[in-house]
């Protein structure tokens, strides 16, 4: 038997991928050297600058505004059926994406300050902060009622309704999104006015999937960051019919979530609540409808989508299995998707930088599957 497993499990040295700092460094690496690879070899990419800006700010931001959170006594109240490891996180700072996502918006506006360009970005930024209100008003009801619930169900997917639908008529009226969705290979999918109830669609699917997602540390904002950047290089890729403006906006999204990482990986010093999962969600619906991105997002979310089918699919089989004692049978150990894994042994620092990877391995498939320009 070697030494190492003769070491009881809290006395073995730790695996380099379960160092919250150096997989963190490693992801925000990953994402500054992709900007600055595009912008040398993409013609007229300039992803670096809005990249950088955001993280510097987002970082700073949430260094002086995470205290201020603790003092006000905006500690997470951790649900009693998840995890019994996630207990010791009770009283973390959460709403964190009050302190970065209007970081990322703003500097994402800025990008374009004339013609349609940038009354686009205005409407992507209005929409993601009003998920960020929603998110916020949502957390606030959480932590004053001292439990892990704060709207109905209903309610919160009523207010997430109306804010897309205001976005969506906004849209319409201008013109900005294209009623055929591009695929790979040159192939179109023609759907006429059935676009608008799918923008709908997707922009709850996506904010509560983004939501279900936020549930170890750093896997939000990690994933996130990968998947803004990725729909940022997809965009300039496509050539003329590209978005340098939109993509530009998606950088700033990324360095947002980037800078918030850097106070959000294990061990995490606040969470970003559905204040920032929310937001994140909205933005990316927002960006992909009007950049005619729905097929990248469905392919370099895939790890969103995976953690949202994860809880239909527990849901669904336990109810259609279910007995008269009022038990049903259980796809998963626990859903979403990562407290699976937990369950099953794997530690939260191990569980986040796989699905990370995941991402990136997503991402890349979605660059090379994109829609041609």
């Amino acid at each position: 038997m070697s030494d190492s497993a003769r070491l009881p499990s809290s006395s073995r040295p730790m695996p380099w991928w379960e160092n919250g700092s150096l997989s963190a460094g490693l992801l925000i690496l990953v994402v500054i050297s992709s900007s600055f690879a595009s912008d040398k070899w993409i013609p007229n990419a300039q992803l670096s600058l809005p990249l950088l800006i955001a993280t510097l700010m987002a970082s700073i931001a949430a260094a002086v505004g995470i205290p201020r959170l603790r003092a006000l006594k905006m500690g997470q109240v951790i649900r009693e059926e998840g995890p019994q490891g996630h207990r010791s996180k009770a009283g973390t700072p959460t709403m964190g994406g009050l302190l970065v996502v209007p970081v990322g918006t703003i500097i994402g506006s800025l990008v374009s300050v004339s013609g349609s360009a940038a009354q686009q970005l205005l409407a992507i930024a209005a929409v993601t902060l009003a998920y960020m209100v929603i998110g916020g008003f949502d957390d606030w009801q959480s932590l004053t009622k001292k439990t892990n619930t704060g709207l109905t169900p209903r309610g919160k997917l009523l207010l997430q309704a109306l804010a897309a639908v205001i976005f969506l008529a906004v849209a319409a009226w201008q013109g900005w999104i294209s009623d055929q969705v591009s695929l790979p290979f040159g192939i179109t999918l023609p759907l006429g006015l059935m676009i608008w109830p799918l923008g709908l669609f997707v922009f709850l699917a996506e904010s509560n999937a983004t939501n279900l997602t936020d549930g170890l540390d750093g896997l939000a904002s990690g994933c996130g960051a990968l998947v803004f950047m990725g729909m940022a290089v997809q965009l300039m890729l496509r050539g003329h019919s590209g978005d340098p403006a939109i993509a530009g906006f998606c950088m700033a999204m990324a360095g947002a979530w980037l800078g918030f990482l850097m106070h959000n990986r294990n061990p995490a010093r606040a969470f970003m609540g559905d204040t920032g999962s929310l937001a994140m969600g909205a933005a990316l619906s927002a960006v992909a409808l009007l950049s005619d991105s729905l097929w990248p997002l469905l392919l370099m979310g895939g790890v969103f989508l995976a953690e949202s089918l994860s809880v239909i699919i527990q849901v669904w089989v336990f109810k259609a299995t279910k007995g008269a004692d009022g038990q049903g049978r259980r796809v998963f150990r626990m859903a979403p998707l990562h407290h699976h894994f937990e369950l099953g042994g794997t530690s939260e620092r191990t569980v986040v930088p796989c699905f990370w990877l995941a991402t990136l391995g997503m991402v890349i498939l979605g660059l090379v599957l994109r829609p041609i320009g």
